[in-house]
């Protein structure tokens, strides 16, 4: 009895091992060229159509070299539910700006379950547009350069984004994703260059990743829930920001957000919450600051609610969007302007609810200043700058 018992578990065991192999696509053998030079697209595509019929796991290789490659779209509705995107080697746009310009994304991956995507790097070449656009000349947009849109179970690890047109990384409309080790670089003054951009998604993790930008490390948009973000540094960059919010009257808000063990150093801001000065049923609630590192910040901490660049379709109005439950603690370092807290919020709608535990931030080897409008709130420990709730 106890032979066939063991002859039945080794024959479980190997009918296991092998239902659950992963077969491997390597986009080589799919025609894919590691010059540079010769356009990979259809390659790459035919690659992960073979891994997305596949009924098992299954992983797509890229091995060293440079893949150039044009706008593509990663549909879902595969067979696969585990396809693992390995990348050894850097995919690279177009030189021609224009080419990627009329696309929205330059790699999106729409509709799509159980996707990793590991190491490797992504050249999106867009100082040429930035260029352009420096120059106030008729430039296209440009593209996201990774972007996963209504999707679930979504690993990105130890990815490199280079100079992308304009959102390195969009997050939108998703489930349980997780983001770690990942490298974000572009120009300081590169425009609309968001490192990771999140909205309308639940239970997201970016954890121990390094973001130069010229806009926002991070940037948080309407219906994002449950956000994890620790051990991020920023700089430079426009910093970790929940909005801009209030851009639609009907607009998702956001909540459950924890942002701890962060470093930001000689960016725009810090930590920031900001909306529009419009009507909206939007709101923010039950957010956590802990544990920051502030090295010549312009803005450390900053809640604005009157944002209204230009004067247009906002002069003479109030923001609508909820701003309470949020908490700021073990925050440290030294601002770049006299005014290191700042709580710029709505007539209409004061902030609620706002606490400040354990604060030490310096201007100029001095306690910095604070500025309260329209906020109720308390302080706990010490707190330097004090007092403005």
């Amino acid at each position: 009895m106890a032979g066939l018992f063991f002859f039945f578990f080794i024959f479980f065991v190997l009918h296991f091992s092998l239902s659950s192999a992963t077969t491997n696509f390597n986009v080589l053998s799919y025609g894919a060229k590691p010059t540079g030079l010769t356009d990979s697209t259809k390659a790459f595509l035919n690659a992960w159509a073979a891994a997305c019929g596949s009924t098992g796991p299954t992983m797509i290789y890229v091995p060293k070299g440079r893949y150039l490659l044009g706008s593509m779209v990663f549909g879902g509705g595969c067979k696969s539910p585990d396809i693992t995107i390995r990348i050894d080697g850097t995919l690279v746009a177009p030189g021609d700006y224009r080419i990627l310009g009329k696309a929205a994304n330059w790699l999106s991956f729409e509709g799509v379950a159980g996707v990793s995507i590991v190491g490797g790097a992504l050249d999106a070449k867009g100082s040429a547009l930035w260029a352009c656009k420096a120059k106030g000349k008729n430039c296209p947009s440009g593209a996201t350069s990774l972007s996963f849109t209504n999707s679930n179970n979504i690993k990105i690890k130890g990815l490199l984004s280079l100079n992308s047109h304009m959102f390195h990384i969009v997050i939108n409309g998703c489930q349980n994703v997780n983001v770690e080790g990942i490298k974000v670089i572009a120009a300081g003054d590169s425009p609309n260059t968001d490192g990771i951009h999140v909205q309308l998604s639940n239970n997201i993790a970016i954890i121990n990743s390094n973001i130069k930008t010229g806009d926002d490390c991070i940037s948080i948009g309407p219906g994002t829930q449950n956000l994890w973000i620790e051990r991020v540094k920023c700089g430079p960059g426009h910093g970790i920001s929940i909005g801009s919010l209030a851009k639609e009257l009907e607009e998702e808000g956001v909540q459950n957000v924890t942002v701890t063990k962060t470093v930001f150093a000689d960016t725009q801001n810090g930590l920031r919450i900001k909306s529009w000065a419009r009507p909206s049923k939007g709101f923010v609630r039950r957010v956590r600051f802990i544990g920051a590192i502030m090295k010549n910040v312009q803005n450390p901490i900053v809640i604005d609610q009157n944002y209204c660049p230009h004067n247009l379709n906002c002069p003479n109005k109030m923001s609508g969007v909820k701003i309470n439950d949020i908490l700021y603690q073990n925050i440290r370092g030294t601002s770049a302007t006299e005014v290191g807290i700042k709580f710029d919020c709505s007539s209409k709608n004061p902030c609620s609810d706002i606490r400040l535990h354990n604060i030490n931030l310096t201007y100029s080897n001095q306690i910095a200043q604070s500025l309260c409008v329209n906020v109720l709130g308390k302080t706990i420990g010490l707190v330097k700058p004090h007092g403005c709730l």
